[in-house]
């Protein structure tokens, strides 16, 4: 693969991880989750290019 694709490639990805992790810990900062475990769901779409990736977890919240 090419220099530019690799390099829009990891910056969107960082992107990704930088902002989700932002918006997760706030959201668990403002609720009480007294150490429940969380489902958690991510979806990447490129419409143009038909793909829809899901990824799934759990995120533990602080006690």
């Amino acid at each position: 693969m090419s220099d530019d694709f690799n390099m829009s490639m990891r910056k969107f990805l960082k992107q990704v991880g930088v902002t989700s992790q932002q918006a997760i810990e706030e959201a668990m900062r403002n609720a009480d989750t007294g150490g429940k475990a969380f489902p958690v769901k991510a979806v990447i779409t490129i419409p143009e290019l038909g793909l829809s990736h899901e990824v799934t977890g759990e995120i533990k919240g602080q006690e």
